[in-house]
């Protein structure tokens, strides 16, 4: 009976070597369908099959369901080839989100039937989550020496310290250091982990800061010439070229490459 949708969807159609079926077979069951449902499924009153109003409403629910058991049989296969059918990423603050969303359009196509939760974190708040189990993959740098982590690599970020050249009035030097700064307003991005204390990322205690929820804001606050900061290279690069914001870096205040990567837990199976 697989081909009875056939004979619905294309009822004009319909030959015997289409359907591997003869032709009074074809008659025979589509009566008997009609007999079943109670009503007429085709107008037989001109020279060709045409579909009553009772047929297109069957053909609409017919084509329906045809898609959705397609859709199960691929999502069958998907299990039984041990693949996830949901997963929860988390993005963390320094990651390239145009690169990263690219790679995920990928999977999306090649794993449809995947679901993906996407989730966005700053500093350790990637890492507590995958710790939680409450993220199955980070897109985040990660301690290479924790054995709980297994990962690859994804790309390099080197995190520089910028200034707009209106803030600070003074020459910028090699010999720049923190302690020049503490008059100076700093702009902080929040630690979105919730228990983790794992110490202060670039900030200079003796001064006032700015705290912000993403790398994003942190950026249009230094352009505004409200504070300083640390700041992903490839969020401020052109604006270093320009001249609208400057380098901070020197013998002091340092900048960081962080090596970004896909990681999960080591323990943890998946497809």
């Amino acid at each position: 009976m697989a081909w009875l949708p056939q004979a619905v969807f294309k009822p004009v159609q319909l030959n015997s070597t289409q359907l591997n079926k003869t032709h009074p077979t074809i008659v025979t069951t589509l009566k008997n369908m009609e007999s079943q449902l109670g009503f007429p499924l085709f107008d037989r009153s001109g020279y060709r099959l045409r579909l009553t109003k009772e047929g297109k409403a069957v053909y609409r629910t017919v084509k329906r369901v045809i898609k959705e058991v397609a859709e199960l049989k691929i999502q069958a296969t998907h299990l039984r080839e041990g693949e996830e059918t949901e997963l929860n990423i988390v993005l963390g603050d320094l990651t390239p989100k145009d690169q990263s969303l690219k790679t995920l359009r990928s999977f999306s196509k090649k794993y449809p039937q995947t679901r993906i939760n996407l989730l966005f974190e700053n500093l350790n708040g990637p890492c507590e989550r995958l710790l939680n189990g409450e993220a199955d993959l980070i897109i985040h740098h990660v301690d290479p020496s924790d054995s709980r982590y297994e990962y690859k690599e994804y790309c390099e970020v080197p995190v520089v310290p910028v200034i707009a050249p209106e803030f600070y009035p003074h020459k910028i030097t090699q010999d720049l250091r923190y302690s020049d700064l503490k008059d100076y307003t700093q702009c902080i991005i929040t630690d979105t982990a919730k228990q983790q204390d794992m110490g202060s990322h670039f900030v200079n205690e003796d001064s006032p800061c700015i705290t912000v929820g993403d790398q994003h804001t942190k950026k249009q606050v230094i352009m505004q010439s409200m504070a300083w900061g640390h700041m992903p290279l490839f969020m401020v690069e052109d604006e270093i070229q320009s001249g609208a914001l400057v380098m901070a870096s020197g013998k002091s205040i340092k900048g960081i490459i962080r090596r970004i990567t896909v990681a999960r837990l080591s323990k943890k199976s998946m497809g």
